[in-house]
């Protein structure tokens, strides 16, 4: 069986897109040929700044014959009929039979598709492929129509076996399919011709180039922690920019460099955001100062002066790239320093959402939300309040206006600077976490207030003006904010209810899509509970708590104090994974629907109270005993919140509702006895009920 390799050399392929490149590659050639009938073995690709790779190992050598067997028109219909059905099917009247079914005779035809080469059919799943190729961005060059990411100069399409090689004939505009590759650009320019996978990973190395990006991934990580670790030093690590430098080079050479000592006194992120963002640099940090000291950058290629040249022109990019850092960084601080007004008015120039008013605006909403929280969740009103106000001044920052990804950051260093205390600090760069499911979440209490305070006032607001996340979009990232509300909240143990805080969200100026005024906070209320108990299942499931489970919880009052919520959530699914649990609720179940049906058919409603002196059987009176303790104990234990010990005792009913079920008829022929028999059932139905809605649990 032949193998396949397929390769196409191009100029740079931006490294963000190679990884996708590749796998669309595989997917768009191997679906294809296996829709034609060619099976095979394995399939890897490979993907470098040149060239997209896949290897095809044990593929067939044609595809199999097919053979249809197609039902035409009946025995005896009229000719022209018949001659379309032959003309369909592409056989002579002779190769039709006839066969009997229950409808009666009909004509069949065999229709037998021969099994066509390898080659051919390569070709052209091959030429679709390159015509059809899903590039995010692509362009033409010279005449041809042929659109690729970058302009195409070489196609190889070889399939081998063990007696040789042979090219499959592929031409588009002008660009024929061969046997030959090119090394590395500059230290093997060169072609050389190959035979199959092998020799052609095999000369590729020899050519100075490493096919495995993996392999150059592991190659410039080991080179740059040896180099940073012979000086006592430690690189920061990125595996995104590791990757996206792996997909720069062909031939990865690791260079460290010196950072200048004018640079020294910024941030240790600055320094790390700039090299990385506009050089593709690793930073070297001294693990005693926690500072950067020093650049690791990677080279595509061997220099005779091993790099000193390269790295010579690196560090003068630096030095200038650096400066402008400096320049951001001392401009900002002088308005730190003067207590960072200037920054707070401007933002009342910055729309947050046309409908929504400026920032300037949403900061005081923010700060009004953040004082009533600071009660709650244990914090200083007055500062929670002022880390509110400062929280987002350093968006007006030099700063943060080059690098958007240090806002918050920048916040906290600038107001340290200022002399804010540093609760207020911690909580300008704190409040916009957790980002998502593995971030931190906040933990000091000012931080709390304002995290929160951000989320929900970005949650009503979106509310109030109607528009909410719908399928996949969700352009505000709100189904995150709702989430972070969920996490601050579990994680941090604060009890209030969402809908009171909601309540005291102003949106009353806030227009929805048709241009009215938007709903009071009462109006849109219950469709916004109905979100985070959305969002609380998802976040719940990961820890194992069933979707049902939830759902009997949430039918309770207090389902908006989400710590309530989960606290009896978590307990009800202990009880559930235990045997007395899951025998309880069947025994629940039996006693729920004998109810149910007993009511619908007398007209009434049993909830009157049973009665011990009309109790007969000796497991009928164990059952009123055993609802006595239970109920003795539930109680009190549902009104301090032990919902654990509450559901063990709910637990500790099974045997005698169960003894009960087993020895005891209910619907007696005495009618005294009978109703007082559904009126225990019922009893059972209400202390149940009083801990979860377990008719909202399957099974």
């Amino acid at each position: 069986m032949p193998d396949l390799l397929i390769e196409l050399f191009s100029e740079e392929i931006p490294a963000r897109m190679q990884g996708k490149a590749a796998d669309d590659l595989k997917k768009l050639v191997t679906n294809g040929l296996v829709d034609a009938g060619l099976t095979y073995a394995s399939a890897g690709v490979f993907s470098t700044p040149r060239r997209l790779v896949l290897a095809i190992e044990g593929l067939l050598a044609e595809s199999p014959e097919v053979r249809e067997e197609r039902r035409g028109p009946k025995v005896g219909a009229p000719e022209k009929a018949l001659e379309g059905f032959l003309r369909g099917a592409g056989v002579a009247r002779e190769d039709l039979v006839e066969r009997e079914e229950k409808k009666g005779a009909f004509y069949f035809a065999t229709i037998v598709k021969s099994g066509r080469p390898a080659a051919d059919i390569i070709a052209e799943v091959l030429e679709g492929a390159i015509r059809n190729f899903p590039w995010p961005k692509s362009m033409r060059w010279g005449t041809g129509s042929l659109k690729w990411v970058r302009p195409l100069h070489s196609i190889i399409a070889l399939l081998s076996d063990e007696t040789g090689s042979t090219v499959v004939p592929v031409d588009i505009d002008g660009i024929t399919s061969g046997n030959s590759t090119q090394g590395h650009r500059f230290m093997a320019p060169g072609a050389f011709s190959v035979t199959g996978f092998d020799d052609y990973a095999a000369k590729l190395k020899a050519a100075n180039v490493i096919l495995e990006p993996s392999e150059r991934q592991d190659i410039i990580w080991q080179d740059a922690t040896n180099q940073a670790f012979a000086q006592g030093l430690e690189v920061v690590e990125d595996q995104g920019l590791l990757v996206e430098v792996a997909g720069l080079v062909e031939w990865p050479v690791v260079l460290m460099g010196d950072i200048a000592e004018d640079f020294m006194e910024l941030p240790p992120e600055v320094l790390q955001t700039s090299m990385k963002e506009h050089q593709k640099f690793f930073s070297v940090r001294d693990p005693k100062s926690g500072k950067i000291v020093k650049f690791i950058t990677v080279a595509n290629r061997e220099t005779k002066d091993n790099g000193a040249t390269i790295l010579a022109g690196n560090q003068k990019v630096l030095f200038a790239r650096l400066s402008d850092a400096k320049f951001f960084w001392e401009n900002d601080l002088r308005v730190a320093n003067a207590g960072m007004e200037p920054w707070l008015d401007s933002l009342s120039n910055v729309t947050f959402h046309n409908k929504l008013g400026s920032q300037k605006e949403r900061i005081d909403r923010i700060a009004a939300l953040a004082r009533e929280l600071a009660p709650v969740v244990g914090a200083d009103a007055d500062l929670a309040e002022q880390a509110a106000r400062v929280a987002k001044a350093d968006l007006s920052s030099e700063m943060v206006y080059e690098f958007p990804e240090l806002q918050g950051l920048m916040g906290r260093y600038y107001a340290t600077a200022a002399g804010l205390p540093a609760d207020v600090a911690e909580a300008a760069e704190a409040h916009y976490s957790p980002l998502g499911p593995s971030d931190d979440v906040p933990t000091s209490p000012v931080s709390v207030a304002v995290a929160l305070a951000d989320k929900l006032d970005l949650l009503t607001g979106f509310w109030a003006i109607d528009e909410k996340p719908t399928g996949s979009k969700d352009p505000f990232a709100l189904r995150r904010a709702a989430l972070g509300v969920i996490r601050l909240v579990l994680e941090n143990g604060v009890r209030m209810e969402l809908s009171s805080v909601v309540k005291k969200a102003d949106f009353s100026h806030a227009e929805n899509q048709d241009g009215v005024s938007g709903p009071t906070a009462g109006e849109y209320l219950p469709s916004l509970l109905s979100f985070f108990h959305d969002r609380l299942k998802v976040f719940l499931k990961d820890q194992g708590i069933r979707h049902d489970v939830i759902d009997a919880c949430l039918a309770m009052a207090g389902n908006d104090d989400l710590v309530l919520l989960v606290n009896r959530a978590t307990a009800l699914s202990a009880l559930l994974k235990t045997d007395d649990g899951e025998n309880l609720l069947q025994g629940f179940k039996r006693a729920n629907n004998m109810l149910s049906q007993a009511e619908e058919k007398d007209g009434v409603e049993y909830s009157y109270g049973a009665d011990v002196k009309f109790a007969e059987d000796g497991a009928e009176k164990a059952l009123f005993a055993a609802l006595d303790t239970a109920e003795a104990k539930i109680t009190p234990a549902m009104q301090v919140e032990d919902f654990a010990a509450a559901m063990g005792e709910m637990a500790a009913l099974r045997a005698p509702i169960d003894a009960f079920a087993k020895n005891v008829q209910v619907n007696s022929d005495n009618e005294i006895i009978r109703r007082n028999r559904l009126n225990l059932l019922s009893r059972i139905r209400t202390i149940c009920l009083s801990v979860a809605d377990l008719t909202k649990i399957e099974g």
